[in-house]
């Protein structure tokens, strides 16, 4: 994956020393309108669809995976849990992204076992369970993710809201301690924007992360079962 271009002129990496003190807060403030501006119009414009409006990242939005994308036949009707010991325990392991696959792939194979028609059958209960509740991991995710910059679209508003107010000022010569305060203001409230944006593009990998877990568990599982 390609690094997520920077909705702010400044990239990663910049940390503490981006933003100057504000000793001379006309020629500052006017920059830092400038870009806050633009930060705001590239917040607006979704990279990764040109459908879906609240889908921020450079991964094409896929909202739900198919079963027949990553199983070859059809599988069985869902286990009753407690008809299956150790079943409901390990789909809980397996589905924990941080369960190692080296890890993973040792606990399939010590429970998919017995003759082949129980190995395929195990396999096909374990997969199914497995398959719901990294998918529901997944829907979790991507949902948290629009809610998360929908929100920071609504705070680029905010900024951008607060800088014309500070030009405002500066055109009409106004008072130079408000115009300090807001300027502090603005400094933090663009730290915390470029602090979410980081935090949206590790988001952004999340359900990568999990589409890779599905099918690397999937072969494991097939290989154990004796499918495909």
């Amino acid at each position: 994956m390609g690094a997520t271009p920077s909705p702010l002129p400044w990239g990663e990496g910049q940390g503490e020393g981006r933003f100057p003190q504000f000793k001379a807060p006309s020629r500052i403030i006017l920059t830092l309108a400038f870009l806050l501006l633009g930060a705001c119009a590239a917040t607006a414009a979704p990279r990764g669809s040109s459908i879906d409006p609240d889908w921020p990242c450079q991964q094409v939005k896929v909202p739900e995976l198919s079963i027949a994308a990553v199983w070859p036949e059809a599988l069985p009707e869902k286990a009753d849990n407690a008809a299956v010991p150790g079943l409901a325990d390990l789909v809980g392991k397996l589905a924990a992204r941080r369960t190692p696959m080296e890890e993973a792939e040792k606990d399939i194979a010590a429970f998919v076992t017995g003759s082949p028609e129980e190995r395929k059958k195990k396999a096909g209960f374990l997969f199914a369970g497995l398959f719901d509740a990294l998918n529901a991991q997944r829907f979790q995710v991507m949902n948290g993710i629009e809610r998360a910059y929908r929100k920071q679209k609504d705070f680029a508003e905010k900024i951008r809201t607060d800088t014309e107010k500070v030009r405002g000022l500066q055109d009409a010569n106004g008072d130079a301690g408000q115009i300090q305060e807001l300027a502090t203001q603005l400094q933090w409230e663009t730290r915390i924007f470029d602090d979410r944006r980081k935090t949206l593009t590790y988001a952004c990998e999340v359900p990568v992360e999990i589409d890779q877990r599905i099918f690397g568990l999937a072969r494991s599982i097939q290989k154990a079962g004796g499918i495909g």
